[in-house]
């Protein structure tokens, strides 16, 4: 392995370059006239992978952005391990509060500032790079490699789902290898095993067939965003946990293992709280902070509408109101479970005076990988031996709803070797990416190719 650390070591001025140029491309997925620049990240992204060493690099067309394929499937009887990652990015807004131009990359700091440099360009590309170096070095790897690269990742991954099930013995692997994750924290090797799923719905309440005059019919008329603040207020008990009958049922306690894990990483919720500028922390109770981010359902009101919210005073009783709410939920949930459970309370506690309306509007399923798999075993080891500090294991409070459809289609367990920090301000002005942490990042990819393949 030495002499490809090296190889990786000394031309990381080169991998820097070309990550600029990446990040020049101002691929965003969601706005349609970038449409053609998604088409040309996308040739980019191919182009390296052909560059790389890859036997066989395709652009498959979707009803949407294209997504990038790659493969070498050179050592037989070794693992095939598909890496996945994202080349679209977020839109910039709002562009005043940017220090530089978010494509026109600058490095300040040892950090690389630009849209897409954590999220998740930065962290994608450390594959290419490390599969590059095995090639120049040894001219082959010592076990299988697939890529898949989609373009639509920050707008659902619409079109991936069904080309996973329409390709899934192209895709057939033994492991998925994810870095769009983060660190515990800076300099600290980090596994992620577990996401959180989601289920997000809207709660409408109406009352009478238009707005009305506060003073002429209040106290007389229901007021619908009086109604759905009562509603939004008996979600929770004073405990803090939901109160939808059954939601917990399918709630998987944590092990021993994954307790002291927890232990080993000394949180703080001083400092936590600190960072925040909140007096104190609070949320279900008989849990530590930890335990209440990552492994235990949440539900939160993501905004509410409804009545005059402009400058100045008009006294009115609004027609009608509505809030999104977003439930977290963890392995075992189901989120179509919880939907039809949560609208199912949510109509059973809203008053004869008003109607109401449920809609769901997105679910993903939670996903945890076991630690003792191979694969996770591996990419610790390899981390570990990049950082020079043993490697850390935590799960994320977030969703990244495409690894659940990897491991339900392709039945292969997900590896989260993620090189990012929370601090870097994914989907915020001024995305950054360390550095260090891209140079490490490509030396632990190397290292699991290795470590894997044994």
């Amino acid at each position: 392995m030495e002499p490809i650390i090296e190889f990786i070591k000394s031309n990381h001025d080169t991998y820097v370059e070309e990550l600029k140029t990446f990040l020049r491309f101002p691929s965003i997925s969601t706005l349609q006239e970038n449409n053609e620049d998604m088409k040309n990240c996308a040739a980019f992204v191919a182009d390296k992978l052909k560059g790389a060493g890859m036997s066989r690099v395709e652009i498959f067309a979707t009803e949407g952005h294209p997504i990038v394929y790659g493969e070498w499937l050179g050592a037989p009887g070794k693992p095939t391990v598909l890496i996945y990652g994202h080349y679209d990015v977020q839109p910039v807004d709002p562009i005043e509060l940017w220090n530089s131009r978010p494509f026109d990359p600058v490095i300040k700091d040892d950090k690389i500032y630009a849209r897409g440099a954590t999220d998740d360009k930065g962290q994608m590309y450390i594959h290419i790079k490390s599969v590059e170096a095995y090639f120049k070095v040894k001219g082959s790897l010592p076990l299988n490699v697939k890529f898949i690269i989609e373009g639509e990742e920050e707008i659902g991954s619409e079109h991936l789902g069904g080309f996973i099930q329409q390709h899934k013995d192209l895709l057939k692997c033994d492991s998925v290898l994810i870095s769009d994750t983060s660190l515990y924290e800076a300099g600290i090797p980090t596994i992620t095993y577990g996401l959180r799923g989601l289920a997000y719905m809207e709660v409408e309440i109406v009352g009478p067939n238009k707005d009305l005059h506060s003073g002429s019919f209040g106290g007389a008329v229901a007021n619908p965003i009086n109604v759905l603040a009562e509603i939004i207020a008996k979600l929770h008990d004073k405990k803090g946990r939901v109160t939808i009958p059954n939601f917990y049922d399918d709630v998987l306690p944590l092990t021993k293992e994954e307790k002291q894990n927890f232990k080993a990483l000394n949180f703080s919720d001083k400092k936590f709280a600190k960072e925040l500028e909140v007096k104190e922390l609070t949320g279900e109770a008989n849990f530590s902070t930890l335990e209440r981010l990552w492994v235990r359902p949440t539900l939160d009101c993501n905004g509410i509408i409804g009545g005059f919210t402009g400058k100045g005073a008009k006294t009115v009783i609004a027609s009608r109101a509505s809030a999104k709410i977003s439930m977290r939920l963890v392995p075992n949930q189901d989120p179509k479970k919880i939907a039809k459970s949560f609208t199912k309370y949510i109509k059973s506690i809203t008053p004869n005076s008003v109607t109401v309306k449920v809609s769901d509007l997105h679910g993903a399923h939670p996903s945890l990988s076991p630690l003792t798999g191979k694969a996770i075993k591996a990419a610790a080891v390899s981390m570990q031996k990049a950082f020079g500090k043993k490697t850390v294991f935590m799960r994320e409070g977030g969703s990244i709803p495409i690894v659940a459809t990897f491991q339900r289609i392709l039945k292969a367990p997900s590896v989260l070797m993620g090189f990012g920090l929370n601090s870097e301000n994914l989907h915020s002005p001024n995305e950054h990416f360390s550095l260090t942490h891209f140079q490490l990042g490509i030396q632990s990819s190397a290292h699991f190719f290795e470590e894997y393949s044994k």
